[in-house]
């Protein structure tokens, strides 16, 4: 299992976006995403803090991404 350091949800916005997905919506701080295969995440955004290993590992099991493919 690969230890993964936190990320600011701008960056994990940017790879998300690069990898084909695209935000649906939004509802106060957490946004929506679709990739055009039906895989879909929720990311909370709060510019200032960053999301955690555990959350981040959640969110790669919702779009089924290696921790290797997001780098």
């Amino acid at each position: 299992m690969t230890k993964l350091s936190p990320i600011k949800p701008r960056k994990l916005v940017k790879i998300l976006k690069k990898k084909g997905f695209c935000q649906i919506r939004q509802r106060g701080s957490h946004q929506f995403f679709i990739h055009p295969d039906g895989r879909t995440t929720v990311i909370p955004f709060h510019p200032t803090k960053e999301i955690g290993p555990g959350l981040l590992r959640q969110i790669l099991n919702d779009i089924k991404m290696s921790p290797k493919e997001l780098r």
